[in-house]
């Protein structure tokens, strides 16, 4: 509480106009920190927005450039998976014919003695008179090879050609 001094009239109200002009905010002050904090947030605003562009051109540019890559790339894999699989159904019927001339042989060493005509010979070089005076005679008809398949026929040299032909031309080995 203030005294007011009768006497002293003017400088109490002097004090207390300075006080008020103290205590009284600045429109002026305050609207240029309002102002200054607009212009930060504006500023900070324009580069989140240059960086958002930014992000956009660089996916536009990854969407325009690298994805049609990627498809091309997927599509030559497809080739590539569909001549694996051309090779997977070669090697599994080279394998039947494998294990189908296996028996063959074995049945042919069976039927015309290759085990016995080497035994004859072995002993014979022993030096037992039985083996060395009897002739060796083949014991059936001669073995005939079975008709087998061309590489060529599944694999051509040409690009062109990849898809895979029906062997046409047999021949014996």
């Amino acid at each position: 509480m203030l005294l007011l001094d009768a006497d002293r009239p003017e400088p109490v109200r002097s004090g207390a106009h300075e006080l008020a002009l103290f205590l009284t905010p600045e429109p002026g002050a305050e609207a240029k920190e309002v102002e200054e904090t607009i212009e930060g947030l504006l500023l900070r605003l324009e580069e989140f927005c240059s960086l958002t562009d930014m992000i956009r051109s660089d996916t536009s540019q990854i969407l325009e450039e690298n994805i049609p890559l990627l498809k091309a790339k997927v599509m030559d894999m497809r080739g590539i998976y569909a001549k694996v699989d051309q090779l997977e159904a070669f090697v599994k019927m080279v394998g039947h014919h494998v294990s189908f001339l296996e028996a063959h042989v074995l049945q042919a060493e069976r039927d015309h003695g290759a085990l016995s005509q080497a035994l004859r010979k072995w002993l014979g070089s022993s030096g037992l008179p039985a083996f060395r005076n009897k002739p060796w005679t083949p014991a059936g008809p001669t073995f005939q090879l079975p008709a087998l398949y061309r590489t060529e026929d599944y694999f051509p040299v040409d690009a062109e050609e990849a898809t895979p032909r029906a062997p046409s031309c047999r021949r014996r080995l």
